[in-house]
């Protein structure tokens, strides 16, 4: 019977990758869904049977913590170098992006406030 064994659902496309090369490499046979035309489903990564889910856990999990210690350090170094990014450098980088958004919120906490103060 198929066993859910890694969610896809905003995971990064190289992490997806990662993966199904760890998949791959271990000899584990697995198949993906994906979140279908509306995004309501499922997208994971099912196996087939459950004789390697241990397997695949303990591989899994193995890979997430390196990543993330990975994925730290090479943030740590960009705010070393102050090469990260920030609200302001987003600003500079992409201007009409972030008016849309600020507008965006704008016009939601209008229409959200103003049938309350339209009452007093």
């Amino acid at each position: 019977m198929p066993v859910l064994l890694f969610r896809l659902n905003g995971v990064p496309d190289d992490e997806a990758e990662d993966i199904r090369a760890l998949l791959d490499d271990n000899a584990i046979d697995y198949y993906e869904t994906d979140a279908g035309r509306w995004g309501i489903s499922v997208a994971a990564i099912w196996l087939r049977d459950d004789t390697h889910l241990q397997t695949a856990h303990t591989l899994i999990n193995t890979y997430e913590e390196e990543r993330a210690i990975r994925v730290r350090a090479e943030y740590e170094a960009l705010r070393r170098e102050d090469r990260h990014d920030t609200l302001w450098r987003r600003l500079r980088r992409e201007p009409l992006t972030m008016l849309f958004y600020l507008a965006a919120i704008a016009a939601i906490l209008y229409f959200t406030i103003m049938p309350f103060v339209r009452r007093w």
